[in-house]
């Protein structure tokens, strides 16, 4: 499967032909299921991280207050990169389709 990072460098499919829509739209899906796996895999590490030590006072609290952190970083993160995504795609979609809205 074409990546979207692929389908953006010179939209074609590698043969030199332009990429279809449909091609652009599973890149796109594609593209968003790796940004949520890493968000979710990255919490996890967190979770796993904080409830090892949730037995040890001061590194319990430590590790809580980095759980908050990190999720909310991550959180960040996977909006900013899907919204980057969206803009990135929908400037592909308007030049395979030939739209100019």
């Amino acid at each position: 499967m074409t990546s979207m990072r692929g389908m953006m460098a010179a939209n074609c499919d590698g043969g030199g032909n332009v990429a279809s829509y449909s091609d652009i739209q599973k890149a796109v899906r594609v593209e968003k299921l790796r940004i949520w796996f890493a968000w979710i895999c990255g919490n996890v590490i967190l979770l796993i991280i904080a409830l090892a030590t949730q037995h040890i006072h001061i590194v319990s609290v430590i590790t809580q207050v980095l759980l908050v952190a990190g999720f909310l970083a991550l959180t960040v993160a996977l909006f900013r990169m899907t919204g980057a995504l969206n803009r990135k795609a929908l400037a592909a979609r308007r030049e395979v389709l030939g739209d100019d809205l």
